[in-house]
Protein backbone atom coordinates (compact mmCIF):
# COMPACT_ATOMS: atom_id res chain seq x y z
CA UNK A 1 0.00 0.00 0.00
CA UNK A 2 1.27 3.25 -0.94
CA UNK A 3 1.22 6.62 0.57
CA UNK A 4 0.37 10.06 -0.89
CA UNK A 5 0.58 13.65 0.34
CA UNK A 6 -2.26 16.62 0.00
CA UNK A 7 -0.71 19.33 -1.36
CA UNK A 8 -1.66 22.85 -0.09
CA UNK A 9 -4.04 23.05 -3.39
CA UNK A 10 -5.75 19.84 -1.96
CA UNK A 11 -4.46 18.27 -4.95
CA UNK A 12 -2.70 14.38 -4.33
CA UNK A 13 -0.12 12.89 -7.16
CA UNK A 14 -1.03 9.04 -7.49
CA UNK A 15 1.70 6.12 -7.86
CA UNK A 16 2.52 5.24 -10.87
CA UNK A 17 2.16 1.40 -10.33
CA UNK A 18 -1.65 2.75 -9.90
CA UNK A 19 -2.08 4.99 -12.26
CA UNK A 20 -0.46 2.44 -14.48
CA UNK A 21 -2.47 -0.53 -13.81
CA UNK A 22 -5.83 1.67 -13.79
CA UNK A 23 -5.86 4.79 -15.75
CA UNK A 24 -5.66 5.95 -19.17
CA UNK A 25 -4.70 9.37 -19.88
CA UNK A 26 -8.00 10.98 -21.16
CA UNK A 27 -10.14 9.04 -19.77
CA UNK A 28 -13.03 10.10 -17.31
CA UNK A 29 -13.68 8.55 -13.57
CA UNK A 30 -16.25 9.28 -10.84
CA UNK A 31 -15.35 10.31 -7.65
CA UNK A 32 -16.98 9.54 -4.58
CA UNK A 33 -16.93 9.72 -1.15
CA UNK A 34 -18.16 6.00 0.44
CA UNK A 35 -18.42 5.32 4.14
CA UNK A 36 -15.03 7.88 4.36
CA UNK A 37 -13.26 6.66 1.57
CA UNK A 38 -12.40 8.23 -1.58
CA UNK A 39 -13.35 6.06 -4.50
CA UNK A 40 -13.24 6.54 -8.24
CA UNK A 41 -15.37 4.39 -10.48
CA UNK A 42 -15.25 4.00 -14.08
CA UNK A 43 -17.82 6.60 -15.94
CA UNK A 44 -20.59 5.54 -18.97
CA UNK A 45 -21.60 8.31 -20.97
CA UNK A 46 -25.61 8.44 -21.03
CA UNK A 47 -27.48 6.33 -23.98
CA UNK A 48 -28.61 9.17 -24.97
CA UNK A 49 -25.18 11.19 -25.28
CA UNK A 50 -23.42 7.48 -26.95
CA UNK A 51 -26.66 7.53 -29.70
CA UNK A 52 -26.06 11.38 -30.45
CA UNK A 53 -22.32 11.12 -30.53
CA UNK A 54 -22.91 8.07 -33.17
CA UNK A 55 -25.44 9.85 -35.07
CA UNK A 56 -23.64 12.64 -35.92
CA UNK A 57 -20.24 10.47 -36.83
CA UNK A 58 -22.16 8.41 -38.78
CA UNK A 59 -25.45 10.33 -40.35
CA UNK A 60 -26.15 8.17 -43.54
CA UNK A 61 -25.32 4.92 -42.16
CA UNK A 62 -28.00 5.83 -39.70
CA UNK A 63 -30.33 7.17 -42.23
CA UNK A 64 -30.10 3.70 -44.03
CA UNK A 65 -30.68 1.85 -40.58
CA UNK A 66 -33.64 3.84 -40.19
CA UNK A 67 -34.78 3.07 -43.79
CA UNK A 68 -33.99 -0.46 -43.28
CA UNK A 69 -35.59 -0.97 -40.59
CA UNK A 70 -38.06 1.13 -40.19
CA UNK A 71 -37.00 3.57 -37.47
CA UNK A 72 -36.64 7.04 -37.99
CA UNK A 73 -33.48 7.42 -35.80
CA UNK A 74 -32.54 10.52 -37.17
CA UNK A 75 -35.68 12.25 -36.35
CA UNK A 76 -35.62 10.74 -33.06
CA UNK A 77 -32.27 12.41 -32.29
CA UNK A 78 -33.79 16.12 -33.33
CA UNK A 79 -36.58 15.81 -31.28
CA UNK A 80 -34.21 15.12 -28.21
CA UNK A 81 -32.42 17.83 -29.06
CA UNK A 82 -35.47 19.87 -29.10
CA UNK A 83 -36.15 18.33 -26.01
Amino acid sequence: MATVTISPKYQITLPAEVRQALLHPGEKRLVEVVGGEIRLRSWRPPVRQLVRELLQAYPEEAEAVGKATGHDAVGYIRKLRKG
